[in-house]
């Protein structure tokens, strides 16, 4: 039945794209009175349209969001309430933009030790992402009151749980776009990471 599907967005005030986010939605067929949207932050879950939305759901309802930073960018909020909703509310959830997450299936030991691994790196870049950005804005403010000269890109380094994800894709556990998708890197990027940390090994 399509009234036990959800999808939720999220948008922050500076970010009006959820078009992309309720489209994504509406191919999955869910409800436009299912469709729960909040206009901020993500750094925390004190949404008022969350809120309804967790009152809303029943056991086995499903519930669809388009990429983990769209629940929220706080790495142990993240852990938290992807509990609370799995194990509390009982609830299935699908991530579009990565279908590892997706609790309906693999529900079998290895399935959910691999969802918990994927869920800890992806929740683990969101909130890295958010300080990244709140960094290149503190950084970019400075230079251009010290200096007026707008800086290039710094450098990405190697994510910490990168041995990991290497480590899952050469056991066949994770595809090459999976992986790269995982470290949060381009594939350009990631091929050289990947290089440099078997430079290490060796």
């Amino acid at each position: 039945m399509v009234d036990n599907i959800y999808g939720y967005v999220r948008v922050s005030t500076r970010d009006q794209n959820e078009a992309r986010q309720i489209a994504a939605l509406r191919k999955m067929s869910v409800p436009e009175h299912n469709i729960f949207m909040d206009k901020q932050s993500g750094k925390d879950f004190n949404r008022s349209n969350y809120k309804k939305l967790v009152k809303k759901l029943k056991p086995d309802n499903l519930l669809y969001i388009k990429s983990i930073d769209r629940l929220g960018r706080n790495y142990q909020e993240i852990q938290e309430q992807w509990r609370m909703l799995t194990k509390e509310k009982r609830i299935d959830i699908v991530v579009l933009d990565m279908p590892l997450l997706d609790t309906r299936r693999g529900k079998d030991l290895m399935g959910t030790f691999l969802s918990d691994i994927v869920l800890q790196i992806l929740s683990f870049v969101a909130e890295n992402e958010r300080v990244n950005i709140r960094q290149r804005q503190a950084e970019g403010i400075e230079a251009a009151r010290s200096r007026g000269v707008q800086f290039g890109r710094p450098q990405v380094p190697m994510p910490v749980y990168f041995p990991q994800v290497v480590e899952a894709w050469e056991a066949g556990v994770l595809t090459c776009a999976e992986a790269i998708r995982l470290s949060g890197l381009t594939r350009g990027t990631f091929y050289r990471r990947l290089s440099e940390l078997r430079g290490e090994e060796e």
